[in-house]
């Protein structure tokens, strides 16, 4: 693909993306940053969610996971749906009535000291790492289509990545973040949707019958697996998705600061529940591209990639036509983009909120400084962990993702469960022990599960395990009701 034609269409994109940060970051206060003013249009955090949940995770490793695991990530999916309903009529009302800015502040309330700073520091902990490996698999992309061929090291490319993210962020905060990410889905769900029909048309599909007929005969769209030994088991899954979404997004102060800019709780409800409903149907359109591009690549002898996450990639940018490659080049980018810049803003909320305890301990005069400050240095931290990834990681990144966050968010999973159905206090001192112990045992049980378990495999499920055994070990070191 032509270097200079992807160039020409990510400077375009990014100019697009300066001019609404122009607009959205005149006349801010020194709150903007962080609450976007609680004037948010709740369609327009709706729609701009999914860009941020999908990420290039999505754009990228869903349609080459089909390869190996068939359609069993919509068992996920399907879970996903009973978590956002939790999240709408649990976690949502919890936040709205208590007004919260970082939604860890529930911690220190019920809890205590130690509860909140732990429950604040596994969520930088597991967005640091989340994202930064979301953006590693885009940087590769972007690296292999147009940063070679101009001879820019890897290193640099990314550096150039991360410092347009803090340059069209640092002043409006999630105010841009929520009106960008709206734009970067749009492309996203535009790229997928015009791939999805160049390849029908190469393969001949006429109607929408055809191309659901090709996506349903094909042996790879089977959804359930009912192996109750299997990692991809439909329970596992199932009850995974559901506890994935809480802890990914209920739990998670960059999922929630968006919503938390809506106007009222029943604007923010409206905007969970339309969400929720175009994801599930977003997601099978990406795993019906994944079946796509593989009877793409057989009809035409190519060989498949090892790494199924370069699958996608590979024949956007070799086989697919100009216009091809210019829509894959807008979709990726706009999926790297939509989930790292709503990332580096909730990042810098909970450190400036739950740590600095800027609005506590600082003159109004000197946050604006403060925050920029911890912008930046997120801005770099975001930067190494992309160069560590580059480095360390060798399979899906979506798998990645999942067993990074089964380890990560298990605290958080037993800290708010234990907070909101008992009335239970807690050892605040022991918190943070807690919290280390159990993703070390889920890691010990994990990896023997099959020996001690009759065969039984985890799966994404760990992080079930893992917030049980937080839960466990607060009410050992429970304190009087």
């Amino acid at each position: 693909m032509n270097y200079q034609l992807v160039l020409g269409v990510i400077s375009a994109y990014f100019l697009l993306l300066f001019l609404i940060s122009y607009f959205t970051s005149r006349h801010v206060t020194e709150d903007t940053f962080f609450t976007g003013d609680r004037q948010s249009p709740w369609f327009l955090v709706a729609f701009g969610m999914i860009g941020a949940s999908l990420s290039g995770v999505t754009f990228i490793s869903v349609p080459g996971e089909v390869g190996n695991t068939n359609f069993y990530y919509f068992q996920v999916v399907l879970g996903y749906t009973l978590g956002y309903f939790t999240i709408a009529k649990v976690l949502l009302p919890l936040y709205y009535r208590l007004n919260l800015v970082s939604i860890y502040s529930y911690l220190e309330d019920r809890f205590g000291f130690w509860s909140y700073k732990t429950g604040a520091f596994f969520f930088i902990l597991s967005r640091a790492l989340g994202s930064s490996l979301r953006v590693y698999l885009v940087a590769s992309v972007l690296q292999l289509i147009l940063f070679d061929a101009l001879g820019i090291p890897f290193w640099v490319s990314v550096l150039i990545t991360v410092g347009l993210i803090w340059l069209y962020t640092h002043r409006g905060g999630i105010k841009t973040v929520v009106w960008t990410d709206t734009l970067q889905t749009l492309f996203m769900l535009l790229a997928v949707v015009i791939t999805i029909v160049m390849i029908g048309n190469d393969l001949e599909l006429k109607s929408i019958g055809d191309y659901f007929n090709a996506v349903s005969e094909d042996k790879r769209s089977a959804i359930f697996n009912w192996d109750w030994k299997a990692g991809t088991n439909f329970f596992k899954q199932f009850i995974s998705g559901a506890f994935i979404t809480i802890v990914m997004t209920g739990l998670d102060q960059d999922m929630m600061q968006k919503n938390l800019t809506c106007r009222t709780i029943g604007d923010a409800q409206k905007n969970m529940f339309w969400f929720t409903l175009i994801l599930v149907v977003v997601n099978l359109l990406f795993l019906s591209l994944g079946i796509l591009l593989y009877l793409y690549a057989e009809t035409k002898g190519l060989a498949i990639p090892a790494k199924t996450d370069e699958l996608f990639p590979f024949l956007a940018t070799q086989e697919f036509s100009a216009l091809a490659g210019v829509v894959f080049v807008l979709g990726i980018t706009a999926a790297a983009y939509s989930s790292a810049d709503s990332t580096l803003t909730a990042l810098t909320t909970s450190f400036c909120i739950d740590f600095l305890q800027i609005e506590r301990k600082y003159a109004k005069e000197k946050r604006v400084g403060i925050r920029k400050k911890v912008h930046i240095a997120f801005t770099g931290l975001m930067f190494l962990l992309v160069l560590a990834f580059y480095w360390l990681n060798d399979q899906s990144v979506i798998n990645s993702v999942f067993i990074i966050a089964g380890y990560t968010y298990g605290p958080l999973l037993g800290l708010y469960s234990f907070g909101l159905f008992t009335k239970m206090k807690v050892q605040d001192n022991w918190v943070p022990y807690l919290a280390v112990a159990a993703p070390v045992l889920t890691f010990v049980i994990s990896s023997n599960s099959e020996k001690w378990l009759w065969g039984y495999k985890f799966g994404f499920e760990a992080l079930i395990l893992n917030g049980t055994l937080m839960f466990l070990g607060l009410f050992l070191f429970r304190g009087k009701s």
